[in-house]
C-alpha cells in the first residue's frame, strides 16, 4: 500500500500483520482525495480508526497543514507513527502537527486550544459502524461545531445506510453489498 498522490506520492505504508486492520485501496483513497481536492490544502484532519493512517497521510501528502491519528491497537498506532516518519522525510517536514493518540475514539477529545479539524476520515471495522455510528457522530457534532463546513468522510460496506442526526450524505462513492463504499457527510444547517 502506497501513499497515492500529492508530494509523497509513492512512499509505502506499513500495515500490521494480520487482520486487525482493513486498509483503504488505493483505488478508493484516490477517489475520496479527488472528491475534497479543493479542501485538502491548509487544513487539519481527524483520522478516526487510523489503522496504517492513510487516509490522514495522504491528506499531509496534499498539502494538509496537521493532524491527529485516533488508533486503540498499541501495535497499529506504532506502525501510524512509523508511516508518519517515512512521509515527514519524503516531504522534507518535521513531524509537527502529527499527533497519534492511542485511544477509543468514542473516549479520546480533541485537545484544548487544539485547531478544529475540517476534514475528518472514519474507517472502523465494519461491524462495529452501526453500533457506533450515532454516538460517534453525536461526538462530531460538538467537537466540529465551530467550523462553518466540515466534511466527515465515513468508509463503510454498500449494504449500509446512515441517516446521522443534523448530518446529511452528499455523496457516496463506490456501490455494491459488502463492497467498500465512502460517504461524505456535512452538516445539514450548512446546506441550506
Amino acid at each position: 500500500m502506497r501513499i497515492s498522490g500529492g508530494d509523497a506520492r509513492g512512499i509505502t505504508l506499513v500495515v500490521p500483520k494480520g487482520d486487525a486492520v482493513r486498509p483503504a485501496t488505493d483505488g478508493m483513497r484516490q477517489a475520496v482525495f479527488s472528491s475534497i481536492a479543493a479542501r485538502v490544502p491548509g487544513a487539519w484532519f481527524l483520522d478516526f480508526f487510523a489503522g496504517s493512517g492513510a487516509y490522514g497521510l495522504e491528506a499531509l501528502s496534499r498539502g494538509a497543514a496537521g493532524g491527529w491519528f485516533v488508533e486503540k491497537n498499541a501495535r497499529t498506532a506504532a506502525c501510524v507513527k512509523q508511516n508518519i516518519g517515512a512521509v515527514c522525510k519524503s516531504l522534507r517536514r518535521a513531524e509537527v502537527n502529527l499527533t497519534v493518540a492511542q485511544s477509543d475514539v468514542l473516549d479520546w477529545a480533541l485537545p484544548s486550544g487544539a485547531e478544529v479539524p475540517d476534514l475528518v476520515f472514519v474507517d472502523p471495522p465494519y461491524d462495529l459502524i452501526e453500533g457506533i455510528a450515532p454516538k460517534l457522530f453525536a461526538r462530531l457534532s460538538e467537537m466540529l461545531a465551530p467550523k462553518l463546513n466540515p466534511v466527515i468522510v465515513f468508509e463503510m460496506p454498500g449494504e449500509i445506510t446512515l441517516a446521522p442526526e443534523g448530518w446529511t450524505s452528499v455523496k457516496r462513492l463506490g456501490k455494491g453489498a459488502r463492497q467498500p463504499t465512502v460517504c461524505f457527510f456535512r452538516k445539514t444547517s450548512s446546506l441550506a
